[in-house]
Protein backbone atom coordinates (compact mmCIF):
# COMPACT_ATOMS: atom_id res chain seq x y z
CA UNK A 1 0.00 0.00 0.00
CA UNK A 2 1.04 3.53 -0.69
CA UNK A 3 0.14 6.34 1.90
CA UNK A 4 -1.37 8.67 0.19
CA UNK A 5 -0.80 12.17 -0.63
CA UNK A 6 -1.26 14.84 1.96
CA UNK A 7 -3.91 16.98 0.28
CA UNK A 8 -6.33 13.97 -0.05
CA UNK A 9 -8.64 15.27 2.10
CA UNK A 10 -9.30 12.79 5.73
CA UNK A 11 -11.50 13.08 9.11
CA UNK A 12 -10.48 10.99 11.85
CA UNK A 13 -11.99 11.03 15.44
CA UNK A 14 -11.28 9.31 18.92
CA UNK A 15 -14.02 9.12 20.62
CA UNK A 16 -13.42 9.61 24.46
CA UNK A 17 -16.21 7.56 25.19
CA UNK A 18 -17.28 6.14 29.02
CA UNK A 19 -18.32 2.23 29.33
CA UNK A 20 -20.98 0.91 31.59
CA UNK A 21 -19.27 -2.56 33.66
CA UNK A 22 -20.36 -5.32 31.37
CA UNK A 23 -23.38 -3.59 30.22
CA UNK A 24 -23.41 -3.80 26.41
CA UNK A 25 -26.63 -3.05 25.35
CA UNK A 26 -26.13 0.40 27.22
CA UNK A 27 -22.64 0.90 26.05
CA UNK A 28 -23.68 0.55 22.70
CA UNK A 29 -26.50 3.94 23.25
CA UNK A 30 -23.33 5.61 24.27
CA UNK A 31 -22.09 4.63 20.84
CA UNK A 32 -24.57 5.39 18.69
CA UNK A 33 -24.36 9.36 20.52
CA UNK A 34 -20.93 9.68 19.84
CA UNK A 35 -21.71 8.18 16.29
CA UNK A 36 -24.07 11.39 15.65
CA UNK A 37 -21.59 13.76 17.30
CA UNK A 38 -18.96 12.39 14.55
CA UNK A 39 -21.26 12.47 12.02
CA UNK A 40 -22.54 15.93 12.75
CA UNK A 41 -18.96 16.90 12.39
CA UNK A 42 -17.86 15.57 9.17
CA UNK A 43 -16.11 12.34 10.12
CA UNK A 44 -15.05 9.87 8.13
CA UNK A 45 -13.32 7.22 10.81
CA UNK A 46 -14.18 6.63 14.22
CA UNK A 47 -12.30 4.51 16.74
CA UNK A 48 -13.44 4.36 20.08
CA UNK A 49 -11.41 2.40 23.28
CA UNK A 50 -10.03 -0.98 23.95
CA UNK A 51 -13.06 -3.07 25.01
CA UNK A 52 -15.62 0.32 24.89
CA UNK A 53 -18.86 -2.16 24.50
CA UNK A 54 -17.85 -4.09 27.98
CA UNK A 55 -15.56 -1.48 29.69
CA UNK A 56 -12.43 -2.87 30.25
CA UNK A 57 -13.87 -6.09 32.53
CA UNK A 58 -11.18 -8.75 32.00
CA UNK A 59 -13.65 -11.23 33.53
CA UNK A 60 -16.32 -10.95 31.51
CA UNK A 61 -14.78 -11.42 28.07
CA UNK A 62 -16.06 -15.01 28.27
CA UNK A 63 -19.47 -14.05 28.89
CA UNK A 64 -19.98 -11.38 25.90
CA UNK A 65 -17.67 -13.00 22.97
CA UNK A 66 -18.75 -11.13 19.68
CA UNK A 67 -19.12 -12.45 16.11
CA UNK A 68 -19.33 -10.04 13.04
CA UNK A 69 -23.50 -11.03 12.98
CA UNK A 70 -24.05 -10.60 16.65
CA UNK A 71 -27.20 -8.46 17.49
CA UNK A 72 -24.94 -6.34 19.59
CA UNK A 73 -23.28 -4.61 16.29
CA UNK A 74 -26.25 -4.38 14.61
CA UNK A 75 -27.20 -0.90 15.46
CA UNK A 76 -23.55 0.37 14.78
CA UNK A 77 -22.85 -1.80 11.31
CA UNK A 78 -26.42 0.00 10.37
CA UNK A 79 -24.76 3.72 11.75
CA UNK A 80 -21.58 2.63 9.39
CA UNK A 81 -24.10 2.45 6.77
CA UNK A 82 -26.11 5.38 7.30
CA UNK A 83 -23.30 7.84 7.71
CA UNK A 84 -20.45 6.65 5.72
CA UNK A 85 -18.07 5.82 8.60
CA UNK A 86 -15.47 3.16 9.56
CA UNK A 87 -16.33 3.13 13.09
CA UNK A 88 -13.85 0.80 15.16
CA UNK A 89 -15.60 -0.65 18.41
CA UNK A 90 -13.73 -2.80 21.10
CA UNK A 91 -15.36 -5.77 22.23
CA UNK A 92 -13.87 -9.76 22.90
CA UNK A 93 -14.21 -11.77 20.54
CA UNK A 94 -13.09 -15.43 19.59
CA UNK A 95 -9.96 -16.45 20.14
CA UNK A 96 -7.59 -17.86 16.96
CA UNK A 97 -7.28 -20.93 18.35
CA UNK A 98 -10.43 -23.35 19.14
CA UNK A 99 -10.91 -23.75 22.96
CA UNK A 100 -8.30 -21.32 23.90
CA UNK A 101 -9.45 -17.94 25.99
CA UNK A 102 -11.13 -15.32 24.16
CA UNK A 103 -9.84 -12.56 22.44
CA UNK A 104 -9.66 -8.82 22.90
CA UNK A 105 -10.71 -7.59 19.50
CA UNK A 106 -11.23 -4.08 17.63
CA UNK A 107 -14.47 -4.70 15.76
CA UNK A 108 -13.44 -2.83 12.02
CA UNK A 109 -17.39 -1.85 10.78
CA UNK A 110 -17.04 -0.46 7.68
CA UNK A 111 -20.03 1.71 5.70
CA UNK A 112 -20.19 -1.03 2.36
CA UNK A 113 -21.57 -3.14 5.83
CA UNK A 114 -18.35 -5.46 5.93
CA UNK A 115 -17.02 -6.34 9.64
CA UNK A 116 -13.11 -7.09 10.09
CA UNK A 117 -11.68 -8.19 13.26
CA UNK A 118 -8.03 -7.09 14.63
CA UNK A 119 -7.10 -9.26 17.68
CA UNK A 120 -5.06 -7.28 20.71
CA UNK A 121 -1.22 -9.05 19.56
CA UNK A 122 0.23 -7.65 23.40
CA UNK A 123 -1.75 -8.86 26.48
CA UNK A 124 -0.76 -6.95 30.03
CA UNK A 125 0.42 -10.08 32.48
CA UNK A 126 -3.21 -9.63 34.35
CA UNK A 127 -4.85 -10.34 31.14
CA UNK A 128 -3.60 -13.85 30.18
CA UNK A 129 -6.00 -15.45 32.89
CA UNK A 130 -9.24 -13.94 30.58
CA UNK A 131 -7.76 -13.82 27.08
CA UNK A 132 -5.41 -14.90 24.42
CA UNK A 133 -3.12 -12.66 22.41
CA UNK A 134 -4.01 -12.44 18.52
CA UNK A 135 -1.49 -13.47 16.11
CA UNK A 136 -2.08 -14.16 12.73
CA UNK A 137 -5.32 -11.18 12.08
CA UNK A 138 -4.70 -8.79 9.61
CA UNK A 139 -2.96 -5.35 11.32
CA UNK A 140 -3.87 -3.15 8.62
CA UNK A 141 -7.28 -1.98 7.07
CA UNK A 142 -8.26 0.41 4.51
CA UNK A 143 -10.33 3.06 6.27
CA UNK A 144 -12.03 5.95 4.34
CA UNK A 145 -9.21 5.00 1.28
CA UNK A 146 -6.23 5.43 4.48
CA UNK A 147 -4.33 2.11 4.89
CA UNK A 148 -4.77 1.84 8.98
CA UNK A 149 -2.51 -0.33 11.20
CA UNK A 150 -4.84 -1.35 14.15
CA UNK A 151 -3.34 -1.40 17.45
CA UNK A 152 -5.19 -2.38 20.93
CA UNK A 153 -3.51 -0.74 24.18
CA UNK A 154 -0.42 -2.87 25.66
CA UNK A 155 0.51 -3.48 21.33
CA UNK A 156 1.62 0.69 21.82
CA UNK A 157 4.21 0.03 24.24
CA UNK A 158 5.92 -2.88 21.99
CA UNK A 159 7.95 -0.76 19.06
CA UNK A 160 7.87 -3.89 16.57
CA UNK A 161 4.35 -3.50 16.62
CA UNK A 162 4.33 0.29 15.24
CA UNK A 163 7.11 -0.66 13.13
CA UNK A 164 4.95 -3.78 11.33
CA UNK A 165 2.05 -1.75 10.62
CA UNK A 166 4.26 0.87 8.77
CA UNK A 167 6.24 -1.98 6.96
CA UNK A 168 3.13 -3.00 5.82
CA UNK A 169 1.86 0.36 4.33
CA UNK A 170 0.06 1.79 7.17
CA UNK A 171 -0.76 6.08 6.82
CA UNK A 172 -2.41 6.11 9.98
CA UNK A 173 -1.83 4.30 13.17
CA UNK A 174 -5.13 4.10 15.04
CA UNK A 175 -4.97 2.57 18.89
CA UNK A 176 -7.89 2.41 21.24
CA UNK A 177 -6.85 2.28 24.75
CA UNK A 178 -7.24 2.64 28.44
CA UNK A 179 -4.28 4.96 29.57
CA UNK A 180 -4.37 6.04 33.28
CA UNK A 181 -2.49 9.09 34.28
CA UNK A 182 0.63 6.98 35.40
CA UNK A 183 0.77 5.57 31.87
CA UNK A 184 0.12 8.25 29.64
CA UNK A 185 3.33 10.39 29.72
CA UNK A 186 5.70 7.51 28.19
CA UNK A 187 2.83 5.96 26.04
CA UNK A 188 2.07 9.31 24.83
CA UNK A 189 5.76 9.47 24.23
CA UNK A 190 6.03 6.74 22.50
CA UNK A 191 2.84 7.62 20.12
CA UNK A 192 4.44 10.61 19.25
CA UNK A 193 7.79 8.82 18.91
CA UNK A 194 5.83 6.34 15.94
CA UNK A 195 4.06 9.24 13.96
CA UNK A 196 7.82 10.87 13.90
CA UNK A 197 10.17 7.98 13.01
CA UNK A 198 7.02 6.19 10.65
CA UNK A 199 5.84 9.39 8.93
CA UNK A 200 2.09 7.73 10.27
CA UNK A 201 -0.49 9.82 11.58
CA UNK A 202 -1.06 8.17 15.22
CA UNK A 203 -4.97 8.50 16.60
CA UNK A 204 -5.49 7.60 20.15
CA UNK A 205 -9.17 7.05 21.87
CA UNK A 206 -8.80 6.73 25.45
CA UNK A 207 -11.43 6.07 27.92
CA UNK A 208 -13.98 9.04 29.44
CA UNK A 209 -13.88 8.44 33.36
CA UNK A 210 -12.62 4.84 35.45
CA UNK A 211 -13.34 1.58 33.76
CA UNK A 212 -12.22 -2.44 36.06
CA UNK A 213 -10.30 -0.32 38.68
CA UNK A 214 -8.28 2.07 36.34
CA UNK A 215 -8.67 5.87 36.25
CA UNK A 216 -7.61 7.29 32.35
CA UNK A 217 -6.04 9.93 31.90
CA UNK A 218 -8.28 11.11 29.12
CA UNK A 219 -6.35 13.30 26.93
CA UNK A 220 -6.80 11.84 23.55
CA UNK A 221 -5.01 12.62 20.66
CA UNK A 222 -3.88 12.92 17.45
CA UNK A 223 -0.46 13.23 15.77
CA UNK A 224 0.67 13.98 12.58
CA UNK A 225 3.45 12.63 10.38
CA UNK A 226 6.45 13.73 11.67
CA UNK A 227 5.50 13.72 15.44
CA UNK A 228 3.30 17.51 15.69
CA UNK A 229 0.29 16.42 18.18
CA UNK A 230 -2.66 18.14 16.19
CA UNK A 231 -4.66 18.37 19.03
CA UNK A 232 -6.02 16.77 22.58
CA UNK A 233 -8.47 16.62 24.77
CA UNK A 234 -8.09 18.41 27.67
CA UNK A 235 -8.98 16.15 30.60
CA UNK A 236 -11.00 12.42 30.52
CA UNK A 237 -14.77 14.45 29.52
CA UNK A 238 -16.73 12.72 27.10
CA UNK A 239 -15.89 14.12 23.74
CA UNK A 240 -14.65 13.86 19.96
CA UNK A 241 -11.48 14.67 19.32
CA UNK A 242 -10.98 15.24 15.85
CA UNK A 243 -8.55 16.02 13.29
CA UNK A 244 -8.67 16.59 9.38
CA UNK A 245 -5.99 16.63 6.74
CA UNK A 246 -6.10 18.92 4.33
CA UNK A 247 -4.44 21.11 1.30
CA UNK A 248 -2.23 22.79 4.15
CA UNK A 249 -1.77 20.19 6.13
CA UNK A 250 -3.38 18.67 9.42
CA UNK A 251 -5.39 20.80 12.20
CA UNK A 252 -8.46 19.96 14.82
CA UNK A 253 -10.12 20.43 17.47
CA UNK A 254 -12.57 18.93 20.08
CA UNK A 255 -16.14 18.47 20.39
CA UNK A 256 -17.94 17.60 23.67
CA UNK A 257 -20.73 14.78 23.95
CA UNK A 258 -23.57 15.10 26.37
CA UNK A 259 -24.67 12.20 27.93
CA UNK A 260 -27.04 13.05 29.99
CA UNK A 261 -30.93 12.10 28.57
CA UNK A 262 -29.32 9.10 27.11
CA UNK A 263 -31.35 6.50 28.68
CA UNK A 264 -34.15 7.71 26.52
CA UNK A 265 -32.14 8.55 23.39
Amino acid sequence: MNNPSVSTPLRIAAAQSPSAPGDVARNVLTHLAFVRVAAAEGVQVLLFPELSLTGYEPAVLAANVLDADHSALAPLRQAARDQGMAIVVGGPAAPVQPGALPAIGAWVLAPDGSVALYRKHHLHASEERFASAGTDDAQVHLLAGEPTGMAVCADITHPEHARAAHGAGAALYAAGALISHQGYGPESALLQGYARDHAMAVLLANYSGPSGGYVSAGRSAIWEPGGRCVVTAEGDAPCIVWATRGDSGWSGGVVAVDLQHLAVA
